[in-house]
């Protein structure tokens, strides 16, 4: 039974755990602004000297957002507690293929991932060694039908993917993400590496999580709930954001069964 904590807020749960993985886009902005009280929520946990992470599936690297954040008005201390999927992706990258030539699937505003070693990347998919996606092209990105044929004749090639999330909303705007092209290219039958939530690798190389007790917060079913149901980890639902219609429809115990995830607590946003 998922219990609901918008009558007596996230300070009734916070001194039952160490570690608080939180999920940024959804859950403390909204991608144009921040949200107050999750920033509230994120200083009292701060006081009680308690640990967290702003672990979100963006597939750019810790510095990349945290220069976003700044631009949204976010203080430095809490901006570095920020860890991406794109940092996990990189640090990979770095250690196994950044000598080998690579195809990258994405918008130009995540080439800061590959920064360092950008003179791989090459223009045509048939010459690479791996695909690396980290979004959709700007001019394709409502169109998977595009990336169908784009990847079909390149299966024997392994996709690497910096952000698990099918969908966000940008605002009002529902977008398309790294993981949908990913999803189109796995049903082809192609082998994916996947870097971001719900894969164990970036909780693990986030902070030392060993004996604490966790919980983790995110709006997302797929990704948030999930990685922590697989890591053992509670988890508390944010139900204004991505599912957002579907809880109002159909409650959650029916909506995270939906998605074979089990949440601890659910609340309408992050709140003190």
């Amino acid at each position: 039974m998922t219990k609901n904590l918008d009558k007596d807020g996230f300070s009734s749960i916070v001194d039952d755990y160490q570690l608080f993985y939180v999920d940024l886009w959804g859950v403390v902005h909204n991608g144009v602004s921040l949200h107050q009280e999750a920033i509230k929520v994120l200083n009292e946990i701060s006081k009680k000297k308690k640990d967290y992470i702003l672990l979100t599936n963006a597939p750019r690297p810790n510095h990349s957002v945290k220069s976003f954040l700044e631009k949204l008005g976010m203080d430095k201390e809490i901006r570095d507690h920020v860890f991406t999927s794109g940092e996990a992706a990189l640090n990979y990258l770095k250690k196994n293929l950044s000598d080998k030539p690579f195809f990258h699937v994405g918008p130009p505003r995540d080439f800061d991932l590959f920064v360092n070693f950008k003179e791989n990347k090459l223009d045509n998919i048939k010459n690479c060694n791996y695909i690396l996606c980290t979004g959709l092209f700007d001019d394709h990105d409502k169109d998977l039908k595009y990336y169908k044929s784009l990847l079909e004749e390149n299966l024997e090639k392994k996709m690497i993917c910096t952000n698990p999330d099918l969908i966000v909303d940008r605002g009002n705007k529902r977008e398309l993400c790294a993981g949908s092209v990913a999803m189109v290219f796995e049903k082809m039958g192609g082998e994916v590496i996947y870097f971001g939530k719900p894969y164990p690798e970036v909780y693990n190389q986030s902070i030392d999580n060993k004996n604490k007790k966790i919980l983790s917060i995110g709006d997302n079913l797929n990704t948030d709930i999930k990685g922590a149901n697989l890591l053992n980890f509670d988890s508390l639902i944010i139900s204004n954001g991505i599912h957002k219609n579907e809880i109002h429809e159909k409650g959650i115990e029916k909506t995270s069964k939906s998605y074979e995830a089990i949440c601890n607590y659910i609340q309408s946003e992050l709140k003190w």
